[in-house]
């Protein structure tokens, strides 16, 4: 009985699947899944209905389509191919969805609506076999072909497929412009960021031209930071003066985050709005407003871009950090170890070394991304500071991660800063002005490049300086707030001999680290607070029982000797070990 209910016929199937669907998912999955119910809807359903087939199942990112003709459905599946290529002109490379399609005649069983047999199994065997945005055809199809179409199918000889016991001869048709199938997923790929048109809502002739400005600023100076792609102005000037559909447009311009504002005349005052939205779901990350006099607009400009690029920035990456944390560990790539043992914080041995262990994956899965070293190079350092020996071993192994970095990539600010401290370090302060020089230039408003600036004029002796730098920093982004942050302003401030001020930055710290706590310990007794000083510098020696002022000094890179008399007083009469 069951026999019977099986009917045997002759089909043309068609099997079609997305290249490159599973990079796709992990980079966005909500979006990708959107675009292909879009695609399935608008091109392949109308499509198939038009050259008299159905669509058998849908499996993912795959399609198994049946045709009463195989003319029928070797025209379908062109016109398809076409169709997608067209919707994918306005699509950056890693958003397109370009198929494989394989098409077979032969047999079919049909129970219900699906279909089996090995007239299908062939099908789906020559779909890996097509091209990109083609076609991979059997000698049967090529058959009812002839005289019927004026398509040319390149002989791809014999082909052994999978469970298949008899060879198939294969045929492949590749379109003249061979269709871009999407980047493989970079192992440290970054967060991209759309900025679009600043809205003028004052009708003032003369803002438009300021929106316009602050726009191509603030792509500009984004551009610098490496940890993140920028959509180019020509790919989101198009969204300009239209109400505008967030997720819509990240899928367009392929962006995980677009930033979004206005300008608005108040009287004598203007008002300049921007806001951070995550494109997948329209979900506000950050907003701000800035004012300022109408007849400052100008003026005021560079600064306000700066602000805006400082905080953006920030928010991006802090954004890529909670994705990051969210990942299960079997799918974690390079970029994603990278950004987690980053946001680690400085103050404890067991965050330090979850850190090295995160860095040390990120270089296993990518032997070739440079920042993975630059920052293994600072775990290193960091851990040689508590290290009271008077071994150079850990310091050296910094100093080959630092110079592997830069080698690899010297354009990276980060790269640069690596070989800064990696010099710095080792007391050679020339060569590390001149890497220092070079990580401002590449890029001026990355708030950690400031940070070390300040933190570099501080060991040199200019505390005052450092300070400044280290609270307009603050004022840029308030939400820049690195765990070592309060603790390196208040080492500027004990430098500056103003105890009361480092010792109320350095309680504000959260994860105050080992060494900075050695600081505060100093501020406190020369602050005259001797049983404070006392209570820190025994929290310093349980945390390391070989503590040693002599050692501790001596992995200090303060360049004036009275900053280390200083310090050494301080700690001396807070009871540290000498």
């Amino acid at each position: 009985m069951a026999e019977e209910r099986v009917r045997r016929r002759l089909a043309a199937i068609a099997v079609a699947d997305v290249v490159g669907y599973s990079r796709m998912m992990e980079i966005d999955e909500a979006g990708t899944l959107l675009a292909l119910r879009d695609r399935r809807k608008g091109a392949l359903e109308p499509i198939v209905r038009a050259h008299g087939g159905r669509i058998v199942k849908v499996m993912g990112d795959g399609v198994l389509i049946e045709f009463a003709s195989a003319v029928e459905a070797v025209h379908g599946a062109l016109e398809l191919q076409r169709r997608m290529a067209e919707l994918n002109t306005r699509l950056p490379s890693e958003r397109r969805i370009v198929l494989r399609i394989g098409i077979n005649l032969g047999d079919v069983l049909g129970e219900g609506s699906d279909i089996y047999g090995d007239g299908v199994n062939i099908a789906a065997r020559l779909e890996p076999l097509s091209p990109p945005g083609g076609l991979c055809i059997s000698a049967k199809v090529l058959e009812e072909l002839r005289g019927k179409s004026d398509v040319q199918f390149e002989d791809a000889g014999e082909q052994q497929l999978k469970n298949i016991s008899r060879p198939v001869r294969a045929f492949r048709f590749t379109p003249d412009v061979a269709m871009e199938a999407p980047p493989p997923l970079s192992k440290h790929d970054r967060p991209s960021i759309a900025v679009l048109p600043f809205a003028n809502m004052s009708g003032d002739v003369e803002q438009q031209y300021f929106c316009d400005g602050i726009t191509e600023d603030i792509i500009t100076e984004l551009s610098r930071f490496r940890q993140m792609r920028v959509v180019s102005r020509n790919s989101s000037a198009r969204f300009r003066g239209q109400d505008v559909d967030m997720v819509k447009a990240g899928r367009e311009l392929g962006a995980d985050y677009l930033a979004e504002g206005s300008v608005r005349r108040m009287g004598a005052r203007v008002r300049i709005t921007v806001q951070l939205i995550e494109a997948a779901s329209a979900g506000h990350v950050w907003a701000e407003r800035y004012d300022c006099a109408q007849d400052e607009l100008f003026d005021v400009q560079d600064r306000v871009v700066q602000t805006i690029v400082s905080t953006l920035s920030g928010r991006v990456n802090a954004a890529g950090v909670d994705v990051a944390r969210r990942k299960p560990p079997t799918s974690q790539a390079a970029y994603d170890y990278v950004l987690r043992g980053d946001a680690l914080p400085w103050g404890t041995p067991e965050a330090a070394a979850k850190a090295l262990a995160l860095f040390c994956k990120a270089i296993e899965i990518d032997p070739g991304y440079a920042r993975a070293y630059a920052l293994m190079s600072f775990a290193l350092e960091r851990k040689w500071m508590t290290d009271m020996s008077d071994s150079l071993e850990l310091l050296d192994e910094a100093c080959w991660y630092a110079e592997r970095a830069h080698a690899l990539d010297e354009n990276d600010t980060l790269c640069q800063l690596a070989m800064v401290w990696a010099h710095v370090y080792r007391g050679n302060y020339e060569p590390a002005e001149q890497h220092l020089a070079k990580a401002v230039a590449l890029n001026p408003n990355q708030s950690s490049t400031r940070t070390d600036i300040a933190i570099y004029d501080n060991l040199r002796g200019e505390p005052d300086k450092a300070i400044e730098v280290l609270l307009e920093v603050k004022r840029l982004d308030p939400f820049f707030d690195p765990s070592w942050y309060w603790g390196e302003l208040g080492t500027a401030y004990f430098n500056a001999r103003r105890y009361d001020d480092a010792i109320a930055a350095m309680r504000r710290s959260t994860a105050l680290s080992v060494w900075q706590r050695v600081w505060l310990a100093a501020s406190y007794a020369l602050a005259g607070q001797i049983d404070l000083a006392k209570n820190c510098a025994a929290e310093v020696v349980r945390a390391l029982p070989d503590f040693s002022t002599r050692c501790f000094l001596a992995k200090r890179p303060l360049a004036l000797p009275k900053d280390l008399t200083h310090l050494e007083e301080g700690m001396l009469k807070a009871g540290l070990p000498p």
